[in-house]
């Protein structure tokens, strides 16, 4: 299939991988948050996915997809995101190094491949549904520890991209109570916009101890956090922003940023704390993220204000430096 790129969000990895190649995976093309038209396809292909009819003209996005042979896909079949050598457009290098990422003009769909078809959406919508996959697998991870409930208090630490996604996926998810974190005004008026009921803002405090002495007595502890953000310091200390009893997931460090320090008398087990990790997505969490656009849409809740800054594809450098600014919220390239 060859689909003619409309547009991609510049992910954090991107930014990690275009300045210091973490993964060794140059050479690449990069851009894994994508969506475009399909201009030609092989005449067996009549779905995708889903099963849902498919058409040259129509619009897509596309997921990971998996090997099938390796000790993961073997011992976890029900955790597809696990595989040894997951692929990804954009991501994940595959044996041609052409036209297998999304910051290019098009892209060449291998076989195997998974595809949805999503005409219905236009361009912004099309370009958040990836990092909202990511969402959407971490609160598939918060689940399975049975914490999460219409009562629950919910803490959402870093309201980047990702963590944005998480905030709006627990609101349609039925929480109300939300606790939001970051260091920007900007992305915490969103994060209200988006159904926070408290935002903290670290950098008005003289010490991490004085902001949750304040959250404590304002909205009190979690039940559950998520962890949105790369930083060290913010994965030692998003355990003492939770209950005795609650839960965190593990959802910002998709690369190496370094290590943090626990207590583990203190954090884990005095408090009896469930943790699990969140890694990426798999293809089984891609209805689920259309359905949960489609509901969002409904709630009115304006998901397209993520993206903030768009770029044409010969200034992917400047969006790629705008990205590791910090500045906005989704920088996008997008072909016209």
């Amino acid at each position: 299939m060859l689909v003619k790129i409309e547009g991609v969000g510049v992910c954090g990895t991107d930014a990690h991988e275009y300045k210091n190649d973490p993964f060794g995976y140059i050479p690449i093309v990069l851009g894994h948050e994508g969506t475009g038209e399909i201009i030609k396809m092989g005449k067996n292909i009549k779905t995708d996915t889903t099963g849902k009819p498919l058409k040259v003209g129509d619009k897509i996005v596309t997921s990971v997809f998996t090997c099938g042979t390796c000790p993961s896909c073997i011992d976890f079949p029900s955790r597809p995101n696990l595989c040894d050598n997951l692929g990804c457009y954009g991501l994940m290098p595959d044996d041609d190094i052409h036209f297998n990422g999304y910051f290019g003009e098009y892209l060449v769909l291998r076989k195997g491949s998974s595809v949805f078809n999503v005409s219905k959406y236009d361009l912004d919508t099309r370009m958040l549904i990836e990092p909202l996959a990511v969402a959407v697998h971490a609160l598939e991870r918060a689940k399975s520890t049975g914490l999460l409930g219409f009562n629950s208090t919910v803490l959402i630490q870093g309201c980047g991209p990702i963590g944005l996604s998480m905030l709006a996926t627990v609101k349609a998810f039925g929480i109300t109570n939300i606790i939001a974190v970051d260091g920007s005004d900007s992305r915490l008026a969103v994060a209200k916009e988006f159904g926070a009921k408290y935002t903290y803002n670290f950098t008005n405090y003289g010490s991490f101890d004085e902001m949750k002495a304040v959250i404590e007595k304002e909205a009190g502890n979690a039940h559950f956090a998520f962890q949105c953000t790369g930083v060290p310091s913010a994965a030692s200390n998003i355990y003492k922003l939770v209950k005795r009893g609650g839960g965190v997931c593990e959802v910002g460090f998709f690369v190496n940023n370094g290590e943090c320090t626990v207590n583990p008398h203190f954090d884990f087990c005095n408090k009896e704390i469930t943790l699990v990790g969140s890694w990426a997505y798999a293809v089984e969490d891609y209805p689920k993220t259309i359905a949960l656009m489609d509901t969002l849409h409904e709630m009115g809740l304006p998901i397209q204000k993520l993206v903030t800054h768009k770029y044409p594809l010969e200034k992917v450098t400047e969006a790629l430096e705008m990205n590791l600014s910090m500045e906005g919220i989704k920088v996008a390239i997008v072909n016209e």
